[in-house]
């Protein structure tokens, strides 16, 4: 309600600033699933999040780079959710 309110208030531009960052989700994951079909070992899946978790880290810091902080925090994300299928896929 309240972000219906805002974007009567404040126009189209709220709006699309808000759907701007679909970019940041759909860009990692698309990589994700590029690297998904190349078959990586769990070693490498590992390797993926952690630069993803420390690029993140980085980029918090850094005045220009703060505003694309989504694109390694969603490639760690969907790197972990690789490993957690993984896991799954040797137990059962």
């Amino acid at each position: 309600m309240i972000l219906v309110i805002i974007i009567g208030v404040r126009g189209h531009t709220m709006l699309h600033k808000r759907l701007e960052s679909g970019w940041g989700v759909l860009l990692p994951a698309s990589l994700i699933v590029a690297m998904a079909m190349s078959d990586l070992s769990f070693a490498q899946w590992r390797i993926v999040v952690v630069l993803g978790l420390l690029a993140t880290a980085v980029m918090l810091y850094h005045k220009r780079l703060r505003h694309f902080v989504l694109l390694p925090s969603c490639a760690a994300l969907a790197g972990a959710m690789m490993l957690a299928a993984m896991n799954l896929g040797q137990q059962g």
